[in-house]
């Protein structure tokens, strides 16, 4: 008998799978004219740099035009940014403002690591109404904790002999207290969008809770980090409320220093506007550094969690 040969089937060719547009957020400024887009973006920056633009000239101008309401200066001089700093003690507030922000930055961001990823990593009783708790106190003002605030710190003078009222330490302890709530919520929103398989790979490799924190939460957390770093930053740098109440004059903050400064020259023969300027203009400077700096982490951090 001899075989017979049976044709195989032609060979199918697999079709590439039809392609599926992809949703995309619709732009609501798309909806707007294009006039109206660039008027209003030129009304926005005309809102911010006009008055920017006005301290700016100030600073260059002697007291006299500033006080006569001249916006274009005659003459240009950088004496108030020389006259200023013994006018006022505007570097030892500076340095106050930089210790004490640079250390509720560190300390609230650290701290913000760790319970965030207990939060979010560990099941246990409670964990809910602590989450709600953190999004509560964001709602409490400042204002109503500033009189049990200093009530408790005086204590600790009488009752334990430790002086906290008008130091460094007592300031950044204060600041703590608004700054770790914020931040542990903003880093239990980034950790939520973390894989865990990262972290179960690394336990099984033989890496330990802290190890896996150290070595694969922390790399991977930088730019919730650095938000949370900096809007603690911001928190310690713009107050005037507890740093006024809470210092002394040897470790008042910048802000104090300007208000105070801003203070003495109301209702004096001539006013020293020209070096008010400019120390508004250098306290300021450090903050726009900052966002200059981490510009794209603060974006990516803000927007980390939103979308799964």
């Amino acid at each position: 008998m001899t075989a017979v040969d049976t044709p195989s089937p032609p060979a199918t060719t697999a079709r590439p799978p039809a392609h599926v547009p992809r949703y995309r957020q619709p732009d609501v400024t798309a909806m707007l004219p294009r006039w109206l887009r660039a008027a209003v973006l030129a009304l926005l920056l005309a809102l911010v740099l006009v008055p920017v633009g006005y301290i700016a000239l100030a600073s260059f101008m002697p007291d006299v035009d500033v006080a006569n309401g001249q916006v274009v200066p005659d003459e240009i001089t950088v004496t108030n940014y020389v006259d200023m700093w013994t006018t006022v003690d505007l570097g030892g507030g500076l340095a106050n403002s930089l210790l004490v922000s640079g250390a509720v930055a560190v300390v609230s961001a650290l701290l913000a690591v760790v319970t965030a990823y207990c939060l979010v990593r560990v099941a246990f009783r409670g964990r809910l109404a602590i989450l709600r708790a953190l999004v509560a106190l964001q709602s409490v003002p400042g204002t109503l904790l500033l009189l049990p605030i200093f009530v408790l710190f005086s204590s600790a003078r009488t009752y334990l002999d430790i002086t906290i009222v008008g130091t460094r330490f007592g300031l950044i302890v204060t600041y703590l207290t608004f700054a770790l709530p914020f931040s542990t919520w903003v880093m239990v929103t980034y950790l939520r969008g973390l894989p865990r398989e990262l972290e179960e790979a690394a336990m099984i490799d033989g890496c330990t809770t802290i190890g896996v924190l150290r070595r694969i939460v922390i790399p991977l957390s930088w730019p919730g980090i650095i938000v949370a770093a900096v809007f603690a930053f911001l928190l310690g740098w713009n107050d005037v409320l507890f740093a006024s109440v809470m210092t002394r004059p040897e470790t008042q903050t910048a802000a104090v220093v300007l208000q105070v400064f801003g203070q003495t020259q109301e209702g004096g023969a001539l006013p020293l506007y020209g070096q008010l300027m400019a120390s508004a203009l250098v306290c300021a400077l450090p903050v726009v550094v900052l966002y200059l700096v981490f510009q794209r982490y603060l974006v990516g951090g803000l927007t980390a969690g939103g979308v799964k």
